[in-house]
C-alpha cells in the first residue's frame, strides 16, 4: 500500500533473465535516477503473476526482451496491465508494433519503407534469384531467426523458412540493404514527444551466419546527429501509426539502399524505415548518459 500519495510509484518492466544476469545496462540507471528525483521505482518481471499492477501510478514497459518468444502472451498480459493503470505505451500500441507486418501500413500510409513481403505457414516458396536478400520472423527481436542469403544459398533459406513455419512463424522477406555495410544503421530515439537522441551501430547480420545462431543486436554502436532527412522520415513513421496515440517513447531505426539495389533509391536517396520500435527498444542511456534527466522528466510527468 502507498505511504505517501503524493509520491509517483513507476514499474519498470522489464524480463526476468534467471539464471543469467540481465542484459539491460540502462535498468540499475533509470532506478536510481527515479529514486533519487523522489519516485518510488520498482523493477518488475512482466510475467510474474504476483504483482499488482493497480498498485503503480505508471508501468513503462523497458527491457521486455523475451516477449517475442510469447507475443500472444505478452499483448494479452499489456491489455491486462493497461486496464489496472497507465502503461506506456498504450496496450493497442504494443499488439499493432508486435507483429512487423507493420511496415506494409507505414508503406500504404506513404513512408518509405524497406521492401518487404510476407510468407505465411502454408504459403508458397518465392525467394529472390537475383539480389542478396535478409529472411527474418514478423515476430522477433535482437536479430532472432533472421539471415542473410544471396540467390545461391536457396536451399539454406528454404530450410529456415521451414523452421520458421514449423513453430507457426510468419517470415519476412526483404532485400539486403547493403548500404548498411557503408553507413550503418541509424536508430532515432524519441521520448516525451520530442528526438532524445540518435545512434548509429553497423551490420548485425554477416555473411554466413546461421539463422539460429546468437548475434550481436547493436553492434558499433556510437553517438549520431541525425541529418534532416532522417529526421524527417522518422518523424513521418511516427505520425502514421494509427490512432496517432500519444507514444512515451520510440525508436525509428533507418537504413540506406546502395545504386541499382532492387530498385532502391540509392546511396544519396531517402533513407528508410527498417523497423519502427515502441514496445521495447534499448534506450542507449549508457550510451547517452546527458539523456537520462529528460527521460526521468518525461517518466514523472507520465505517472502524474
Amino acid at each position: 500500500m502507498r505511504k505517501d500519495p503524493a509520491v509517483s510509484r513507476i514499474a519498470i518492466v522489464t524480463y526476468d533473465p534467471r539464471p543469467e544476469t540481465s542484459k539491460d545496462r540502462d535498468l540499475p540507471v533509470l532506478l536510481e535516477a527515479l529514486r533519487a528525483a523522489g519516485a518510488e521505482a520498482e523493477a518488475v518481471f512482466w510475467d510474474d503473476a504476483d504483482v499488482d499492477w493497480g498498485g503503480f501510478d505508471l508501468a513503462v514497459i523497458r527491457s521486455t526482451w523475451d516477449y517475442s518468444w510469447r507475443a500472444d502472451e505478452f499483448v494479452a498480459w499489456a491489455e491486462r496491465c493497461a486496464k489496472a493503470t497507465r502503461l506506456a505505451n498504450p496496450a493497442h500500441v504494443v499488439r499493432w508494433n508486435a507483429d512487423k507486418r507493420y511496415l506494409g501500413e507505414l508503406a500504404a500510409a506513404g513512408v518509405p519503407v524497406v521492401p518487404t513481403r510476407y510468407l505465411a505457414p502454408g504459403d508458397a516458396v518465392d525467394l529472390p534469384d537475383d539480389h542478396e536478400y535478409v529472411v527474418k520472423p514478423t515476430s522477433g527481436a535482437g536479430a532472432r531467426y533472421a539471415a542473410r542469403y544471396t540467390p545461391d544459398q536457396h536451399e539454406t533459406a528454404v530450410r529456415h523458412l521451414a523452421r520458421m513455419h514449423e513453430e507457426g512463424l510468419t517470415a519476412m522477406v526483404q532485400p539486403y540493404m547493403r548500404g548498411i555495410d557503408v553507413r550503418g544503421e541509424r536508430a532515432l530515439q524519441f521520448f516525451g514527444g520530442r528526438l532524445l537522441h540518435a545512434s548509429r551501430k553497423r551490420a548485425v547480420l554477416a555473411p554466413g551466419t546461421a539463422f539460429d545462431a546468437d548475434k550481436v543486436a547493436h553492434p558499433g554502436l556510437e553517438p549520431w546527429t541525425p541529418t534532416p532527412a532522417e529526421l524527417s522520415v522518422a518523424e513521418r513513421a511516427l505520425a502514421a501509426v494509427p490512432d496517432a496515440p500519444e507514444l512515451l517513447y520510440a525508436r525509428v531505426d533507418l537504413v540506406y539502399g546502395v545504386d541499382g539495389e532492387d530498385g532502391e533509391d540509392g546511396e544519396d536517396g531517402e533513407p528508410r524505415v527498417m523497423e519502427l520500435e515502441l514496445v521495447e527498444p534499448n534506450l542507449f542511456l549508457f550510451l547517452h548518459p546527458e539523456s537520462v534527466p529528460e527521460v526521468v522528466t518525461a517518466l514523472l510527468a507520465a505517472a502524474r
